[in-house]
């Protein structure tokens, strides 16, 4: 059995669901049962035959164009573990592009993250050459950048409140630096971070990395070891935008890709094209009058 839950225009969802049982019946996925969430009247859950997810979400996404949604195999409630990715993610940017600002270096920066998250350049590589560009840079400016240029995403905190009041673990684990990430993660509540450590001599930046790298590979044994250690049976729950976090998006029993790149995207069981991050709320079928407000 198929679960589907979607958020979409209220305007459009009658003419939306019909055209998607149309298209499920032609296909041999009939609909068995359709209907709002009883706690939250805006969130539309279809149950189906089978176990063809790729099917429903090609059928979804052409029926429900600009809508939150997400598909499951299993009964949908609140995780005990929440890993998430942070630059434009859990926060409205990409932190070392912003730093990369206040050297004049952001184009030339910017271009190899997109790259990088598009999945086009090897992660390392491109981490390693986009922290070189930033060679002698003032180690202060990583604090005026995190005060002037770095901003929660819009029911980020609701999110993570939210799911901790449940029970829920929260892990922020990020290709980005410790030096933006542990001020990030104690603003929204994260429990624990994982990410890289800038080096840092004679108060400048040396345009290396001290320790090992967070890439995706850490990021996915970074989600199992947690799961393992809440023990079998624990639902998870993982949110990212970008080709780095495909692993954990696909280990986790949900994957959410939020405003995410075309390859994350396609590799999640949910997404988030249309709302702010609360919309996972609403897709965990948490009811408004239990989320946290932060």
């Amino acid at each position: 059995m198929l679960i589907a839950r979607l958020i979409a225009e209220p305007a459009t969802v009658a003419d939306s669901l019909a055209a998607a049982t149309r298209m499920l019946a032609d296909r041999g996925m009939p609909i068995a049962g359709a209907g709002m969430l009883e706690f939250a009247s805006h969130v539309l859950e279809l149950e189906l035959p089978g176990d063809d997810k790729a099917l429903l979400r090609d059928v979804l996404d052409a029926c429900f164009a600009g809508s939150d949604g997400l598909i499951s195999t299993r009964p949908i409630k609140a995780p005990r573990l929440f890993v998430s990715d942070m630059d434009s993610t859990m926060i409205s940017a990409e932190c070392i592009d912003e730093l990369a600002d206040f050297a004049g270096l952001k184009p030339q920066i910017a271009a190899i993250t997109e790259r990088a998250m598009q999945g086009e350049l090897d992660f390392e590589s491109a981490l390693r050459e986009r922290v070189g560009l930033l060679a002698g840079m003032p180690e202060t400016a990583i604090a005026q950048c995190l005060a002037t240029r770095i901003a929660p995403m819009p029911g980020a905190r609701e999110l993570v409140s939210t799911l901790k009041a449940r029970g829920c673990h929260t892990v922020l684990v990020t290709g980005g630096f410790h030096s933006f990430a542990d001020p990030v993660a104690a603003q929204l509540g994260f429990e624990r971070v994982v990410a890289n450590r800038l080096g840092v001599a004679d108060g400048k930046l040396t345009g290396g990395l001290v320790g090992g790298i967070t890439d995706s590979g850490v990021k996915r044994k970074v989600l199992m070891e947690e799961s393992a250690r809440i023990g079998a049976g624990a639902p998870s729950l993982a949110t990212g935008d970008g080709a780095n976090d495909i692993p954990m998006i696909e280990a986790a029993d949900w994957g959410i890709a939020y405003h995410a790149k075309p390859k994350a995207r396609a590799a999640a069981d949910g997404w988030i094209d249309r709302g702010d991050l609360t919309s996972v709320l609403d897709l965990l079928g948490i009811p408004r009058q239990a989320w946290v407000i932060a």
